[in-house]
């Protein structure tokens, strides 16, 4: 549905007229959410005609979502998801979030759209609503069974938006709705959905121009505005910056060519001529594979890729700015929450920007495996030291180790400031015609790092201060009660497939990773 044909009486897309029964007294909300609601009314004003809306339900950053009831034609009242968008948003990104889910919404677990209102830059999709459950909040009661078929009606949907050419680019359990008791699933949310080449969503094309513009975004240091610091053994800013390939240059003569070339000439200037403004492009870097950022890469141009996407679930193609970015990054995704629920711990990764992400993946992928898959697609990691790649099923047997409670989730957390002193980490551009400058990341000691070992403060500590609140008896008591519910719940019994499945989601190389349609010939789900 266009937003050319977008409905402003409330008329259904399947003919279905509704109307809404405001004299139903709302039910108590917070003073700050009845006057979203009222503002909500009077920038929409036909959405009070069909729907008594009840509360918000959800609040990010390019829109919100309410709960409303309309009564139907035939006396029924239904509940729906009222998403409204931010009028800043772009007409065509709106545009293409409603071809989406018009298109490919409706079946395979991807929700789809009923009603669309607008009024001037205000645009209200409307949807049906499903009670769900948030996987925070049920983590550590599910059973082995449940997480089979989460991730199982999950592969289904991205194999649905993928043979529509639609990357959905924001995969979490957030967007991806439950219900435990009817065992309904849905894929919701195609805010920042990208098109493949070969896309059948139109409007997904017209995005790309909207794109070559880089714009700041989450974990994104720009530092081609600041003074660079000096360097000193107690750097306190990690220093990101994107870099233009010099001509033809080989990467591994720039880490000699300092040395090789000679000074260069001094020039004797008129009183007319003005002095250069910028760094001449024709100088090669002399910072290649160490620990600074010299001034030829700090007055290039930033790499423009598609970095869009939470925090925490970001594949590794994303957060090195890999160009060429497809629905593997989807699969990826669905890798880190399979990840999550065969460990019990929820999120996962929580990374302050996108190079402590990656050493967060380092230590779980180990850091061969991740420069040697960088290199397939074009760039070059480098670390201060190795890293062993960590057997998946005692990485989440370990972690699941005992039963956590909701206040206990936690995810996998950010070194110990003094920890990281040592280390350097930087990304780099390695793309086959060996342009190594292109796309520099470069990152200093600052304590904000995630050291590699920081795996293991997040693997539960079984023998804690808890004995001091409980006599050995209790405790010995406590952790058998535990084991037997975990047993109940299929926890003894996970079969290899599932960490073979989680190996193959979490493949570092886009190329070889296993795509949704595969995934769900997996042996884990031979019987499905």
């Amino acid at each position: 549905m266009e937003l050319s044909t977008v409905c402003t009486e409330g008329i259904s897309t399947d003919g279905c007229v509704i109307k809404s029964d405001r004299s139903h007294r709302r039910s108590k909300v917070p003073r700050d959410v009845e006057m979203d609601i009222e503002f909500l009314y009077k920038a929409v004003p036909q959405l009070a005609k069909v729907f008594r809306i009840i509360d918000k339900i959800g609040e990010g950053t390019f829109s919100s979502v309410y709960l409303g009831e309309a009564q139907m034609r035939d006396g029924r009242r239904e509940m729906f998801a009222l998403k409204h968008l931010i009028p800043t948003s772009h007409p065509t990104r709106i545009a293409a979030e409603l071809q989406c889910l018009t298109v490919a919404g409706g079946s395979e677990n991807v929700m789809g759209v009923t009603y669309c209102f607008r009024k001037e830059d205000h645009v209200v999709i409307v949807m049906p609503y499903m009670e769900h459950q948030a996987i925070v909040d049920i983590i550590g009661s599910l059973s082995f069974e449940e997480v089979r078929l989460y991730i199982y009606h999950l592969l289904k949907a991205l194999r649905h938006i993928h043979q529509f050419g639609i990357i959905h680019r924001d995969i979490k359990p957030n967007n991806f709705l439950y219900n435990s008791r009817t065992k309904m699933y849905a894929l919701v949310d195609f805010g920042l959905a990208q098109g493949t080449a070969d896309t059948q969503i139109e409007l997904l094309k017209d995005l790309t121009g909207l794109r070559k513009v880089a714009r700041p975004v989450f974990g994104e240091r720009n530092l081609n505005s600041c003074t660079p610091a000096p360097s000193t053994t107690k750097q306190t800013a990690i220093k990101t910056q994107l870099v233009k390939p010099g001509k033809a240059e080989d990467p591994a003569s720039r880490k000699y060519s300092s040395a090789s070339r000679g000074p260069l000439p001094v020039r004797t200037q008129s009183s007319s001529q003005k002095p250069p403004r910028t760094v001449q492009q024709v100088l090669t870097c002399n910072c290649y594979l160490t620990d600074r950022v010299c001034n030829i890469c700090m007055s290039r141009k930033q790499q423009v890729a598609p970095r869009a996407g939470t925090p925490g679930f970001r594949a590794p193609e994303v957060l090195t700015k890999c160009p060429n970015q497809g629905t593997a990054i989807d699969v990826w995704s669905a890798g880190v929450i399979l990840l999550s629920l065969l460990s019990g711990r929820y999120p996962f990764f929580k990374a302050s920007d996108d190079l402590i992400a990656l050493t967060q993946i380092m230590t779980i992928r180990g850091s061969r495996e991740t420069i040697q898959a960088a290199k397939a697609f074009g760039k070059a990691v480098v670390c201060s030291r190795e890293l062993p790649r960590q057997d998946l099923r005692t990485l989440c047997e370990t972690l699941r180790g005992r039963r956590l409670s909701p206040d206990e989730v936690t995810p996998l957390p950010e070194a110990n400031k003094d920890s990281i002193a040592t280390h350097h980490h930087k990304i780099q551009d390695d793309t086959p015609t060996h342009r190594s400058t292109e796309g520099t990341f470069k990152q200093h000691n600052d304590g904000a790092g995630d050291t590699p070992s920081s795996l293991s403060s997040a693997l539960p500590k079984h023998e804690h201060s808890r004995s001091t609140e409980t006599t050995g008896l209790t405790k010995q008591s406590s952790e058998t009660d535990c084991k037997v519910e975990e047993d109940e719940r299929g926890w003894d019994r996970v079969p290899d497939e599932a960490y073979n499945l989680l190996d193959r989601l979490l493949d570092l190389d886009p190329a070889t990773r296993i795509t949704a349609a595969q995934a769900l010939q997996h042996p884990l789900f031979k019987d499905l």
